[in-house]
Parts: structure tokens; C-alpha cells; sequence
């Protein structure tokens, strides 16, 4: 089949598709009561290990020496101090490879290696989970390990104590992709009495599933459209329209099954059952919420709701430490967690105008236009208006290249963030004045 073929030509999905038979095994076995804690965090973190090692290569080690760190730094430092030096040093880490990558392309002019992608992937899904973690110990949420470990315990206790944390970092439902699971999530998940299974989580893995191969037929049908089409480099004025929002579609389709994939993955693994939740853990918040993403006509919305559990960390690390500025701070840190590539640092801070724009434009609105018929064609041509700004920054930050970064910037397709950049100094200048 086309749709299976496409699909399984992307290495993530065929290494997280080979990692699901052990998530349903890891499950079931949390049922037997000789599956004790200990071997339930030592399954998952050797099994991370594996899959490390067989996506990356030697690369995993990469991935595994930020990921020891971390957990050294935890028990180092006291819950007041842990967080700043592990997100420096994670940061950091994270940073240099990516320095590494933008030599290759650059610098050498050659193409990565896929398993040094993949290995890329990871560590910024470390980053979350590394930086989560330290969040989480800052504000009390999770008790620091330094204050539970005394100077007389033995090595043995100590790397007891060390187990949940380094298990929490390399998880293999987790390690390749998938929604931010908050520590306590995990902790209470891997701890638990009885079986994460429920018929509740199977038929919400079984419309997942279901949901991922409509969108991977979609992709084949959109896939022939794009490469039957002229390209940004070819096309003319309205034609530039729809090659933005025909290649932008194909983005999307990719990211919502990659998505939907890893919570399937992290669901047969137990970790998306809500049973035995506690009122203070934060649920699995899904990446892909594909009917809002679609239907919205507010790009604030959309950033909120793109990778949901990204903008939800994001938001935490960043927004709300920020007092000036907060908006665009956000998408500047983006931008560095991405990579920083041209093409990312121009998407994410067009993005960040654009928001800005968005809270102006719709404040105005709403009070200005009152009738029913003329809020509906607002909504209507809002909708269309976003959707096209949203696919020209798609675009620029899947951009490779700066002539790739060219072509977008003189094409048709640039009057949209242009008007709204317009619109954005108007509205500035009349709030100030009316200030």
C-alpha cells in the first residue's frame, strides 16, 4: 500500500512502530505482582538504551551523557539551585550538536547522517524532560533526591535512588517522540498497583490508530498534488497561494501522524491512562488537536495549540519567568531549541509579530464590528488569513536553506504577514495614542 510504504520510509516512525510490541508488553506485565518497581523502571530504561542504540548508532552516546549529568546534577544541588545549572549545562550540550549539524550542511555542504538527525531529535525531547524535572523540583512538586540520600548510604542505594530518575530520562515510550509526561506522571504510572490497560485506553489507541491511516491516505493524495505542482521557483502570483498552502498541508499531515503515533506508543505503555490520577499531576496533554488547529481563525490560538505539550512547557520555562517581553522571548527560545537554522529564526519571530498582530487585530475587532453577518465574513476571511500566515512561517522554518528562505520571502505569498506587520503599527499607534 502507498500510505504504509510513505509512512515507514520515515526511520522515527519505523523504530517507534518496532518499540510498540515491548510498550504492550511492559503493560501487561505490570499486572503480574513479581514485576516489581524496580524491574519496571529498569525495563523501560534498558529499553530506551536499546532503541538508542539501534536508531543512533554511536551517536546514542550523545544522548545518554547529558542524560547521566542530569541525574548527577539532581543529586547534587539543592531544590533552590538545581534548576539554572541543569538547564545551562542541558542547553549547552544540546547547542554544540546542533553547532555540529549546522557545520555539516553549511560549512562541508553535505547532507547529515539520519541517525545524527535522530539523535538530534532526542536530546530536545531530553531537554524537555530534563528541564521539566529541575522545574518540578524548584517548586516542590517532586522531592529533591539530595535530600532524601545521606552520606552514609552505599553505592547500591544511591543508584537505587538514581534508577527513577535516569529511567524517567531514557524511557523508550518516550525517547524518540511523543507529549511531555511530567515526572510525577511517570513516577505514579511505573509505581502503581494494577494494570494501566483499560477499555477506555483501547478504543482511544484503536481511533488513534484509525486516525493515522486516514491522514497517511490523505498524505499520498497531497504528496502527488505537490509534486505534480510548480514550486515556489515556477509559480506566479496566485499560483504561489497554492503552492504555499498545498506544501504547508503536506507539513501538517506529517507532523499530525508522527504525532498521534507517539501517543499511541506512550498510551500502550499505560502512561496515557487517566486511572489513579491525583488532583495535582498534570495530565498527558496530546500534541496534535487537529480539529482546532484547522478550524481557528486566531493565530494566538494556533501557537497555543501546535504541539500542545511543547507550547505548555515553553510557556512554564519561558512565558511566564519573562516580565518584558514575554511573547517574543518564547519564540526567540524556540528558535534556539529548534537549531537556530535561518530559517527557524525568521519563522519563529515572524511568528511572534504575528501574535502580537493577533491580540491587536482581534481586541479591535470586537469592539468595532458588532452585527452578526459582518462578524461571520471577519471570522471567515480571519480563518483563511491565518491559515496562509501559519503555512508561510511553516515554511520558512522547514526551510533547509537561505535560496529556499529567498524564494519564499519574493514570492506572492509574503503579502500576507505583510499585512498583518501593517496592521500591527496602525493598531500600536492608535493605542498609544488613545494611552
Amino acid at each position: 500500500m502507498d500510505w504504509l510504504q510513505l509512512f515507514f520510509r520515515d526511520p522515527v516512525s519505523l523504530y517507534q512502530g518496532a518499540a510498540f510490541p515491548f510498550a504492550l508488553l511492559f503493560n501487561y506485565l505490570c499486572i503480574m505482582d513479581s514485576f516489581s518497581t524496580q524491574a519496571r523502571y529498569l525495563f523501560l530504561l534498558v529499553g530506551g538504551g536499546a532503541l538508542a542504540v539501534a536508531a543512533m548508532g554511536t551517536f546514542a552516546a550523545l544522548v545518554f551523557i547529558p542524560a547521566l549529568c542530569a541525574v548527577v546534577l539532581i543529586h547534587s544541588l539543592g531544590p533552590r539551585d538545581v534548576h539554572r545549572p541543569t538547564f545551562l549545562f542541558q542547553m549547552t550540550w544540546q547547542t554544540l550538536c546542533h553547532l555540529g549539524l549546522h557545520y555539516t550542511e553549511y560549512y562541508l555542504q553535505e547532507a547529515p547522517s539520519t541517525r545524527f538527525c535522530i539523535t538530534l531529535s532526542s536530546l530536545m525531547l531530553l531537554t524537555q524532560r530534563v528541564t521539566s524535572l529541575s522545574l518540578d523540583i524548584r517548586e516542590g512538586k517532586v522531592v529533591a533526591p539530595s535530600g532524601r540520600a545521606g552520606n552514609k548510604n552505599s553505592s547500591i542505594e544511591r543508584l537505587r535512588a538514581a534508577l527513577p530518575y535516569l529511567s524517567y530520562l531514557l524511557f523508550f515510550p518516550a525517547l524518540l517522540g511523543g507529549p511531555l509526561c511530567s515526572f510525577q506522571r511517570f513516577q505514579a504510572r511505573v509505581e502503581g498497583p494494577r494494570s494501566l490497560w483499560s477499555r477506555h485506553s483501547c478504543w482511544a489507541l484503536t481511533w488513534r490508530v484509525l486516525q493515522i491511516l486516514g491522514l497517511e491516505s490523505l498524505r499520498v493524495v497531497v504528496t502527488r498534488v505537490v509534486g505534480a505542482g510548480a514550486g515556489l521557483g515556477g509559480c506566479g502570483q496566485l499560483q504561489c497561494v497554492f503552492v504555499l498552502w498545498s506544501t504547508a498541508g503536506l507539513f501538517k499531515l506529517t507532523y499530525y501522524s508522527h504525532w498521534l503515533l507517539d501517543d499511541c506508543l506512550l498510551r500502550a505503555a499505560g502512561f496515557g491512562s487517566e486511572l489513579g490520577r491525583s488532583p495535582g499531576e498534570e495530565g498527558l496533554l496530546p500534541d496534535a488537536d487537529i480539529w482546532t488547529l484547522e478550524t481557528t481563525h486566531r493565530i494566538a490560538l494556533f501557537a497555543r495549540k501546535w504541539n500542545q505539550s511543547t507550547a505548555r512547557w515553553l510557556r512554564r520555562l519561558v512565558f511566564q519567568q519573562r516580565r518584558t517581553w514575554p511573547v517574543l522571548q518564547t519564540f526567540v527560545f524556540s528558535a534556539w531549541w529548534h537549531g537556530l537554522h535561518p530559517g527557524q529564526v525568521f519563522g519563529f519571530l515572524c511568528w511572534a509579530v504575528m501574535v502580537e498582530a493577533d491580540y491587536l487585530i482581534h481586541a479591535f475587532a470586537s469592539v468595532f464590528i458588532s452585527s452578526w453577518p459582518l462578524r461571520l465574513l471577519y471570522r471567515a476571511l480571519a480563518w483563511a488569513h491565518t491559515q496562509l500566515i501559519i503555512a508561510y512561517i511553516m515554511l520558512a522554518v522547514e526551510a533547509r536553506s537561505l535560496s529556499s528562505l529567498w524564494l519564499l520571502w519574493n514570492s506572492y505569498s509574503s503579502v500576507f504577514p505583510t499585512v498583518y506587520c501593517i496592521l500591527l503599527l496602525l493598531l500600536a499607534k492608535r493605542r498609544h495614542k488613545c494611552n
